[in-house]
């Protein structure tokens, strides 16, 4: 699959989110790295069986690296 909006991208056990998520899990995101792929998924914690944004991995650490400089 090329970057773009997807379903069932990943096993259930391969999603995780931050650990400075909050505790009752309202406004998450969830991400999981696809098996055999260089994307990684990400999907609203509340919705699991939604759709899920698929974006190349190192789109996805560029992304985390600006977020740590603000």
């Amino acid at each position: 699959m090329t970057h773009g909006i997807a379903a069932d991208v990943a096993p259930e056990d391969a999603w995780f989110k931050s650990s400075y998520s909050e505790a009752n899990g309202t406004g998450c995101v969830e991400i999981a790295h696809l098996p055999h792929t260089a994307q990684v998924g990400i999907r609203d914690s509340k919705d699991k069986g939604g759709p899920a944004l698929v974006v190349p991995a190192g789109a996805w650490a560029e992304f985390i690296a600006a977020v740590r400089k603000v």
